[in-house]
């Protein structure tokens, strides 16, 4: 008789709701196992006993297959004591004591399975707009509490029929315990509802009246996954400019959902990798070159993507929408439901509060239904750098993000309160050396910066970094970031030990912080761009770090936004920055790019000369010229801020004098410069001379003063500037020479930080490049190129997004590195 093992297996990652266990079942079948598995708040348990070689195979099956959206983080195996067993069986879950630190998995779009169903008049799942399985379908949106079970969902009020009951209970079905699984006879459904609240429809009816409703030019609420988003066919110019004007958004871009990506490529131009992008699983918005119209695709409004050559497209990712589109077969405008700067509105009666009443009124109808959403999320936007991924916002799809760091628990640092409890995992508990209670890692939470702010904490050594909450500057906005907090807070068993902030006292995120009760850190927002990075590549290092973006509080209580920093996980060196400039009227210059290139030319100008210039035609002589004394005195807010160039930039070459939303001056001059691009101009770039150089009163010394490197010249850059466009006012020419000149200021920085390095006798560090200014695909194409073609190593940001959405997770690799905070919340 073949002598018998056992073994058990703790699993961490994200291993709830995506098919693991019933994989596992089927795993411990094939090679004729005895044993369970459960799912627990620390992942998942396994239990398996037979002859060694069967074991040995289970195990290699576990590194070699698993599910496609499984991601195993840490795999703890330890022996187990033979015990009499007859068969393989799922246990039942248990939520346990300990802190939760499974993974919550993402919202995924329908699996390719479902949506067979959905259009098969023959299956059960015909035209029902909440088919899922356990491939594909709500998670993070509509969970209440670890476990991942469905009483612990928003599905919990809808009891199964028969025939999903059977599904959900056969470990060979692919609906196997999926927690959402329901259908026409057991589940949710679609109510449709009139801007006063009165139903108009249901179920199928609410699907038929809607598709009619968008025909007719009516612009409609639809409940989405995370949120509601406004509706309406992209197509009908007066549909979308109305859109517009309720929405008092009059120019920022508006998202495309295509029926499909054959659709999509009526309209739009990509690399292979941006096509696959589009379709992946995620299903995020995927921003795209505009295609020349062709005759035989139905034209989109002119007022979709004004001045730009860029769309927003994304697909289908429900089988709602999935039905929508196979109604319409034609593209819809597809933007968050809120009032312009608000969150993303989860609540059908939330919408007709802010969003049906007059004289506010933005909505003619919405489609709703009964299943709620429990933690909002919006649409995750990305774009492709060459074949590089770029997140401009971590939503639906990617987020919650976790990162396990294996740097940390290669350490030993382990939660405090998990380490309390002894549920230290084996494998870490071995490598242990001694009394190690100083390194214990508390947890912490970073509470993000004033725009586009996210939420990130740790359990132990795996990060968390929530999905997009948005711009903190209302007070829904401030209950939208507390409810975020709250959801951790009740998912992860979660109480901060100490909170980590940005500098800036003012930010919304920083006051929320000064009023609880935990030790404080702050963190330089600079500074925590480039942590961001380095926390996405569980980097502890030293950096070179070029940070720029808009605005940001400076350890000199100036305006920071161009700085390159010789970083780690301690703190920072600033080696050079932007020359500043004057904000004339404060914040009024960053509305109004005019007076930032007013600002940068007087410093080279006089005011009787500019006032002739053609941009400023339109201000009083008076104005100008008191202007001008206000910048000639030294009185005012200075800037360091590259972003700030973009905005004086756009001014200049495209009579930009109000900005309509953050980036358009970027967004223009990118338009701008591609049209250049296509017409063979890269050759007469050069011929310019425009360069944004860096200079400095000394020559770069051993000694490590501040701003060892100097500043870039802003004033000089812009006189060159202006000097071209009276010579040749080419502004397609100018745009790109202007953003390849920003790109040559920061190579010529890194190989000036090169030598200086090697003079100090300092090994060759990695680069950082990280801000929102990098969201300017050509100056991040330019400078990847041209750094790898010198052979400069460079951390990618990976998922993290580079703009403020991951200055909290910055913020917390910051907290996790600091021996003096750690020592002390542990000895407390």
């Amino acid at each position: 008789m073949t002598a018998l093992v056992a073994q058990s297996f703790n699993i961490k990652g994200i291993v709830q709701g995506v098919g693991f266990r019933p994989w596992i079942f089927q795993l411990a079948k094939r090679f004729q196992l005895t044993g369970h598995v459960l799912n627990d708040g620390q992942g998942v348990s396994i239990l398996v006993q037979g002859p060694e070689m069967a074991l040995a195979g289970f195990r290699a099956a576990l590194d070699t297959e698993r599910p496609p959206l499984c991601r195993i983080d840490e795999l703890t195996v330890s022996h187990a004591q033979v015990q009499d067993l007859q068969d393989f069986t799922i246990a039942h879950s248990s939520a346990g004591q300990a802190a939760a630190i499974v993974t919550v998995g993402s919202d995924k779009s329908s699996c390719d399975a479902c949506l067979a169903e959905i259009r098969d008049p023959n299956n059960r799942h015909f035209g029902y707009p909440f088919t899922n399985c356990t491939h594909c379908g709500p998670r993070y949106t509509i969970i209440r509490n670890l476990p991942y079970d469905r009483h612990n969902t928003a599905m919990a009020g809808f009891a199964l029929c028969d025939a999903c009951r059977q599904a959900y209970e056969d470990p060979m079905d692919r609906r196997y315990h999926a927690q959402p699984v329901s259908c026409p006879k057991c589940g949710p459904e679609l109510t449709l509802r009139g801007a006063g609240g009165e139903i108009l429809a249901k179920r199928e009816q609410a699907l038929a009246q809607t598709i009619a409703l968008i025909e007719q030019g009516k612009i409609l609420a639809i409940k989405g996954l995370g949120g509601f988003h406004l509706i309406c066919d992209a197509g009908n110019h007066e549909a979308v400019t109305e859109l517009r004007r309720r929405k008092c958004r009059p120019a920022k871009p508006l998202a495309l959902m295509m029926p499909s990506i054959e659709f999509a490529k009526q309209y739009a131009e990509g690399s292979s990798a941006e096509w696959q992008l589009l379709s992946s699983q995620e299903r995020p918005i995927v921003l795209m070159a505009k295609k020349q119209h062709q005759a035989d695709a139905p034209a989109l409004s002119s007022a979709i993507a004004p001045d730009i050559d860029r769309l927003g497209l994304f697909l289908p990712y429900t089988p709602l929408h999935t039905l929508l589109l196979d109604g319409l077969q034609r593209p819809l405008v597809a933007t968050s439901a809120n009032r312009s700067g608000e969150p993303i509105i989860t609540d059908g009666d939330e919408v007709l509060q802010q969003l049906g009443k007059p004289p506010l009124a933005v909505v003619d109808a919405i489609l709703d239904h009964n299943r709620p959403i429990i933690n909002g999320c919006d649409d995750s936007v990305v774009q492709m750098l060459d074949d590089e991924l770029q997140v401009l916002r971590l939503a639906r799809g990617y987020a919650p993000l976790s990162l396990p760091s294996k740097s940390l628990a290669s350490m030993n640092i382990v939660s405090k309160s998990l380490a309390s409890m002894n549920i230290v995992s084996k494998s870490l508990a071995s490598k242990d050396s001694g009394d190690n209670s100083s390194n214990k890692l508390p947890s912490l939470l970073a509470v993000g910066p004033q725009q586009k702010n996210t939420l990130a904490l740790n359990i132990g050594n795996q990060l968390y970094l929530s999905p997009h909450i948005g711009d903190l500057f209302s007070v829904e906005a401030e209950g939208y970031f507390e409810r975020t907090l709250q959801n951790f807070q009740r998912l992860y068993r979660f109480e901060p030990e100490a909170i980590i902030r940005d500098k800036h006292p003012d930010y919304t995120s920083s006051r929320w912080a000064e009023r609880q009760n935990a030790r404080q850190l702050e963190v330089q927002h600079h500074f925590a761009h480039l942590l961001a990075v380095m926390a996405a590549n569980d980097y502890r290092g030293k950096v070179l770090g070029f940070s720029f973006d808009g605005t940001g509080l400076g350890d000199d209580n100036q305006l920071w936004g161009g700085e390159l920093l010789l970083a780690d996980c301690q703190g920072f060196q600033r080696l050079a920055t932007l020359s500043p400039m004057t904000l004339l009227g404060g914040e009024q210059a960053i509305r109004e790019p005019w007076r930032l290139l007013y600002s940068l030319l007087l410093q080279n100008h006089g005011i009787e000369e500019l006032q002739q210039l053609a941009v400023f035609a339109a201000e009083p002589a008076a104005k100008l010229t008191n202007l001008g004394k206000l910048a000639n005195s030294g009185i005012g807010p200075k800037s360091h801020s590259i972003g700030r160039l973009f905005d004086a930039a756009a001014a200049l070459l495209a009579n930009l004098r109000l900005s309509q939303y953050e980036g358009q001056a970027g967004i223009i001059l990118e338009t701008l410069a591609r049209r250049a691009i296509a017409a063979g101009k890269q050759q007469r770039v050069e011929k310019l001379g425009l360069e944004l150089k860096l200079e400095h009163e000394l020559e770069p010394t051993n000694t490590r003063a501040e701003l060892v490197l100097g500043q870039w010249q802003s004033a000089p850059l812009f006189s060159a500037l202006l000097l071209a466009w009276r010579t040749e006012p080419d502004s397609e020419l100018l745009a790109l020479a202007f953003i390849q000149a920003i790109g040559k200021g920061i190579i010529t920085a890194a190989l000036k930080v090169r030598n200086w390095l090697k003079a100090e006798g300092i090994d060759e560090l990695p680069l950082v490049l990280s801000g929102g200014v990098f969201q300017s695909r050509l100056l991040s194409e330019y400078c990847h190129r041209e750094l790898a073609r010198l052979e400069f190593h460079r951390l990618k940001p990976g998922l993290v997004p580079v703009n403020d959405g991951g200055i909290a997770l910055g913020q917390l690799w910051y907290g996790l590195h600091q021996p003096g905070l750690t020592q002390s919340l542990v000895e407390r």
